[in-house]
C-alpha cells in the first residue's frame, strides 16, 4: 500500500492547512468526471483515503505509529459519497448539524422611566409595571400537555435535518438542511400545552423593581440583566433596559452635577442686605445677601447639588441675583426716592464696558 504522505504528495510533519490543500489539489485533478482515465479513478480513490486518515488527528497518530489501516478498511471503501461530505465541509460546511434547542434566549425589552430632578438628588425607587413574557404555568416551559412529552420525529429521525445528495462534477456533495416537519428540533409534540398554544410562555403582567441611582441624566440606559422576557420553552429571560427621562423643573435647573435657580431681590435688599431663606429640592437653603448686591452676581452654596453618578460627594448650588426694580410707586414711595435720588447727585445713565455689562454677566451668569 502508498504511502498517504506520498500520495497526497507532503512531508511526514505537513500541517493541517498543507495536508488540506493538497487534497483539494490532487481531487480537482483526479476526480473521474473531470479525469475519466481508469488510472486518474484510482488515483483518487486513493487520495481520497489517504486525506481521511491523515485530517484525523486520531487516525493520523495511529497512521503514523505503524497502522496502516486506517479507517474504513481500505483505499475502496471511501468511494464518492466520502469526497462528495468532505467537499460539503470545504464548500458550504458550517451547517449546524444535529437538531437545535426548543429553548431560546428571551429578548430584550427597552423601557422609558421619568424622574423629577428632586429624584436625581439621591436616587429612587420604582415598581415598574412591565407587560412581558413569562414561563406558562401549565407546563412550566415543556410545550406540553401535563402528562406528555416530545416524541422523536419520523422524518429525520431525530437528526432535526434532512441530508441530499447532489451529483455535481466534482462528485456527490452532500448537503443538509432543517427538517420541515420538526423545524429542526428532532422532535415533535403530538399535545401542546393549551395554556400557551406550545410556546411554554405566555403573556403577563409582572412586577420589576427597580432602584435608579443618584446622579442619573436624561438618556442615561440602564441594564438590568435576566429582567427581560422568558424565552421559548422556558429559555433564560433577556435583559431590561430602562432610558431615563428627568422631568423639567419650575425652579431649578441642572449643569452637570450643579443646580441653578435665580433669585429675585427686591431693591430695597440689594441696597441693604438681607437674609433669605428659599425652598431647595431637598430642603430650605439659608442665605445671606450682602448689601450692595448687583443682578447677575452668583451666590454658591458648596455641596447642595446632585449626587455624582460616578463618585462621592454632591456637586454645587449656584443662584443667580436678579435685582427688581418696582414699577409702581405711591405718592409718598416715590418723593422718597426723589429725595434719594437728589442726594446721590449721580451722573444719568451711560454705556458700559462690554466686559462689564448686563449681556456679558447672563452669558457668564452660571459659569464657575
Amino acid at each position: 500500500m502508498a504511502d498517504h504522505y506520498d500520495v497526497l504528495g507532503v512531508s511526514r510533519d505537513a500541517s493541517a492547512d498543507e495536508i488540506k490543500k493538497a487534497y483539494r489539489r490532487l481531487a480537482r485533478e483526479l476526480h473521474p468526471d473531470v479525469n475519466p482515465g481508469a488510472d486518474a479513478s484510482e488515483k483518487f480513490k486513493a487520495v481520497t483515503h489517504a486525506y481521511d486518515v491523515l485530517s484525523d488527528p486520531e487516525q493520523r497518530q495511529r497512521y503514523d505509529l505503524g497502522d496502516a489501516g486506517g479507517f474504513g478498511g481500505g483505499a475502496g471503501g471511501a468511494g464518492f459519497s466520502g469526497f462528495g461530505d468532505i467537499f460539503d465541509s470545504f464548500f458550504g460546511g458550517g451547517t449546524q448539524r444535529g437538531p437545535r434547542s426548543r429553548r431560546e434566549r428571551g429578548q430584550d425589552a427597552l423601557l422609558r422611566v421619568e424622574v423629577d430632578l428632586d429624584e436625581v438628588i439621591f436616587g429612587t425607587h420604582r415598581d415598574l409595571e412591565v407587560d412581558t413574557a413569562v414561563v406558562c404555568g401549565t407546563c412550566n416551559g415543556s410545550c406540553c400537555q401535563p402528562g406528555t412529552s416530545p416524541v422523536t420525529c419520523d422524518v429525520c429521525r431525530g437528526a432535526g435535518q434532512i441530508q441530499r445528495t447532489v451529483r455535481s462534477l466534482l462528485g456527490n456533495v452532500v448537503t443538509a438542511s432543517p427538517c420541515g416537519t420538526c423545524r429542526g428540533y428532532g422532535t415533535v409534540i403530538p399535545n401542546p400545552c393549551l395554556t400557551c398554544s406550545g410556546q411554554g410562555r405566555v403573556r403577563a403582567r409582572r412586577t420589576v423593581p427597580v432602584d435608579i441611582p443618584a446622579g442619573v441624566d436624561t438618556g442615561l440606559r440602564l441594564q438590568m440583566p435576566g429582567s427581560g422576557e422568558v424565552g421559548p420553552a422556558g429559555g433564560p429571560n433577556g435583559d431590561l433596559f430602562l432610558e431615563i427621562k428627568v422631568r423639567n423643573n419650575d425652579d431649578f435647573s441642572r449643569d452637570g452635577d450643579d443646580l441653578l435657580c435665580t433669585l429675585e431681590v427686591p431693591m430695597t435688599d440689594a441696597v441693604f442686605g438681607a437674609e433669605a431663606s428659599i425652598p431647595g429640592l431637598d430642603g430650605n437653603v439659608d442665605l445671606e445677601v450682602r448689601a450692595g448686591v448687583q443682578s447677575g452676581e452668583i451666590l454658591t452654596v458648596r455641596g447642595r447639588g446632585i449626587t455624582k453618578l460616578r463618585g462621592q460627594g454632591r456637586g454645587d448650588l449656584r443662584i443667580g441675583i436678579q435685582v427688581v426694580t418696582p414699577t409702581k410707586l405711591d405718592h409718598k414711595e416715590r418723593e422718597l426716592l426723589e429725595k434719594f435720588a437728589k442726594g446721590r447727585k449721580q451722573a444719568g445713565p451711560q454705556l458700559a464696558s462690554f466686559h462689564q455689562g448686563i449681556f456679558s454677566k447672563l452669558r457668564d451668569r452660571f459659569r464657575g
